[in-house]
């Protein structure tokens, strides 16, 4: 999935051309993977241009850093009007936006206390994270033989960098062998996530996932459609899933920032209910982006206006 260059990067506190958005070689966060990330998305609607949940990502973006001992040195506000301001230098229509917290370069060992922190932010054209039609027809995916780290090994509630080598192993074992993705297992054996993004069954018209120390990211998009269908009538269940009940489930479904709500057709070749998107998830994918693209009133204050 090809990103389509823009015209700036913003690197600690300046516009830069794309192309010299460089770091050093020698920079901490190559060697060590000592940098946290976010990915969000900005919306074109008949309303203007409008980011989606730009303060709680990040919120999450400076926790991850708290998490490893490193000091933003800009404000949430400050950030989120670079944001803002880059998707209108970059004259962007719709955008996603990747702002990243890394070491510099400094020293090489592995303590990272003597290299600065840097920040960076990032705004282009990316299309549909798992294809232009997953959102529409649903993806096939596989359980991955590697799993998700342990507690008390790797923070799963910090979106790092080095968290992501376990995700790319995840990735590339399913399109090895043909699926679009891989869902993880913590590991105690039970269902986790995908390599990006949160899952979701439906049973009997009840919503299950994952909770939190099943080594998961706590997804903005995945606290989003939770809201929605509790104010739709539908319960959500947090609990352990065992990886055979996603099998016989009637729906089963990813959220993320980057795949939103993509339907789940097939897992390991077992058909998801009709193999099709589901009724319940489709009207999920319709309330998220009804929210998004101004056809419902934005309650929760999630929209960020562009300007």
């Amino acid at each position: 999935m090809a990103m389509t260059k823009a015209k700036y990067i913003w690197m600690d506190g300046e516009f830069v051309d794309w192309d010299d958005a460089n770091i050093h070689i020698l920079s901490h966060v190559i060697h060590y993977g000592s940098g946290v990330f976010e990915g969000l998305r900005c919306y074109k609607t008949p309303r203007g241009r409008v980011i989606f949940r730009l303060n709680e990502h990040t919120k999450r973006l400076k926790n991850s850093a708290k998490i490893y001992r490193m000091e933003v040195p800009y404000t949430t506000e400050e950030l989120n009007e670079v944001v803002i301001e880059l998707i209108k230098r970059n004259n962007l229509e719709d955008a996603y936006i990747r702002p990243i917290v890394y070491r510099g370069y400094a020293e090489l060992g592995v303590n990272p206390f003597n290299c600065p922190v840097c920040v960076s932010i990032a705004t282009l054209q990316w299309g549909k994270y798992l294809g232009k039609e997953a959102l529409e027809n649903g993806v096939d995916v596989m359980f991955s033989t590697w799993n998700r780290m342990a507690p008390n090994t790797f923070p799963a509630m910090a979106k790092c960098c080095a968290n992501y080598m376990n995700s790319q192993l995840i990735k590339m074992e399913a399109i090895t062998l043909g699926f679009v993705e891989g869902i993880a297992l913590d590991t105690s054996g039970y269902v986790s996530e995908g390599s990006g993004e949160n899952i979701f069954a439906i049973v009997d018209g009840v919503i299950h996932t994952p909770p939190l120390h099943a080594s998961i990211l706590p997804g903005i998009t995945r606290h989003t459609v939770m809201t929605l269908a509790r104010e739709m009538g539908i319960e959500v269940i947090e609990e352990m899933l065992v990886r055979e009940y996603l099998y016989i489930a009637d729906e089963v479904f990813f959220t993320g920032s980057a795949a939103e709500v993509t339907p789940i057709r097939s897992i390991d070749k077992i058909t998801i209910g009709k193999g099709t998107c589901g009724p319940i998830t489709k009207q999920l994918q319709d309330a998220f982006f009804d929210v998004i693209e101004g056809r419902k009133e934005d309650k929760h204050g999630w929209l960020t206006k562009v300007g």
